[in-house]
């Protein structure tokens, strides 16, 4: 697949076991440990320790990471050796014997909640996520004539679908992509996010005019927005074409950020006469305006949502794509795009908006001597191969 998720240093500072993650492997090795530790330091001694209440603690450490079976074999396993004469495990009274009883219950009662608990929060888990999945499919490696390389991350954690969204589609006019960013973000958003993208695949397959394709999202966003009052919602978009031998790009942008064409090791933003974004009711107004662009072989696009060219450090200078993107020109496209991600991650560390990330690379015919797209020698290996 095509699309990445975004990792790095982001994601390892909301991770965690005390925030859903499974328990790390020494939280398992606690109770047993505490277990043999006991013991053994009460088989070694010369004179009674009276550490036996510790033993007391296997059964609430065992919830946090066993079901209720082994929590229930811990319980029984304290129970027998504090009655255990030869251990002299604090010799256990009456009462304190039961209270520990007590708490072994209790803990295996808490432990079938939780099991119980997490597994509906896995089936919960894997309906949404094939959900998302279904609204924002990856990429495949590669759409016609032109190479894919995506990379999303919402703003909102444990989710895989937000407000921005991007697609490559096949069509009877050329290979066409859209890239665009919704009112707001988090789950919120992603009925909007499916709804665009749903109207954009039907326009791959029957709207020849580019612009005219912008004009049916337009009309998708207005309608949507019609049936909810006070709904105000807006989108930007970007919406490009491929001619059948990739050689052309066409271009109608909706608000949205221009994109970059790397050529060698240039980073040139490509100025698109901007139309009003989707939904606001003023796209007949100002309707965006078509820009044609010609295509050398190793040319590639770069486009990206306003969570990257946006983002600013903590002085509060904002990113320099256009810079960046010129140092990182020869990397190929998977690489380029891990690079863009960390390099943000890096220059700021806080970032609150979605983040997504498209680079194209179209393979452009060189004067009849072969294909040539923008990849490392690698990727056009494998090219010729599948030709």
């Amino acid at each position: 697949m095509a699309t990445k998720a975004a990792s790095g240093q982001r994601d390892n500072e909301h991770r965690g076991w005390l925030r859903g993650s499974p328990p790390p492997r020494w939280v398992r090795l606690l109770p047993p440990a505490l277990l043999v530790g006991v013991c053994v330091a009460e088989l070694v001694s010369s004179q009674a320790l009276d550490i036996g209440f510790m033993l007391g603690a296997i059964p609430s450490l065992a919830v946090l990471s066993y079901g209720p079976l082994a929590t229930a074999a811990f319980g029984a396993i304290v129970v027998v050796l504090l009655t255990i004469p030869a251990l002299q495990l604090n010799h256990p009274g009456q009462a304190d014997l039961l209270t520990i009883i007590f708490v072994a219950v209790l803990s295996v009662f808490v432990s079938l909640v939780r099991s119980r608990r997490d597994a509906h929060l896995v089936t919960v888990r894997s309906v949404a996520e094939a959900a998302q999945l279904a609204v924002l499919p990856p990429l495949p490696e590669s759409v016609g004539q032109v190479r894919c390389v995506g990379l999303y991350r919402p703003a909102q954690q444990e989710t895989l679908v937000g407000g921005d969204f991007f697609d490559v589609r096949d069509g009877p006019f050329g290979v066409r992509a859209v890239m665009g960013d919704v009112q707001g973000h988090g789950l919120s958003a992603v009925g909007t996010v499916a709804s665009l993208l749903g109207a954009f695949r039907e326009t791959v397959l029957d709207q020849r005019d580019l612009e005219a394709a912008a004009a049916r999202l337009d009309r998708r966003l207005v309608v949507d927005s019609a049936a909810v009052d006070h709904a105000e919602m807006f989108a930007t978009a970007l919406l490009l074409e491929f001619s059948p031998q990739a050689d052309t790009v066409r271009l109608v942008s909706c608000g949205h950020p221009n994109p970059l064409l790397l050529r060698g090791t240039k980073a040139l933003e490509l100025d698109t006469e901007s139309g009003a974004p989707l939904g606001l009711g003023f796209f007949e107004l100002s309707p965006p305006h078509l820009r044609t662009i010609d295509l050398e072989p190793g040319d590639r696009l770069f486009l990206a949502s306003d969570g990257v060219s946006e983002s600013r450090d903590p002085a509060g200078v904002f990113y320099p794509l256009t810079d960046r993107l010129a140092a990182f020109a020869e990397e190929p496209s998977d690489a380029l795009v891990d690079r863009v991600w960390q390099d943000l991650v890096q220059f700021c560390p806080s970032i609150r908006d979605d983040v997504s990330i498209l680079v194209l690379a179209p393979r452009v015919r060189d004067d009849g001597n072969g294909v040539s797209d923008g990849d490392s020698d690698s990727d056009s290996d494998s090219d010729s191969d599948s030709h």
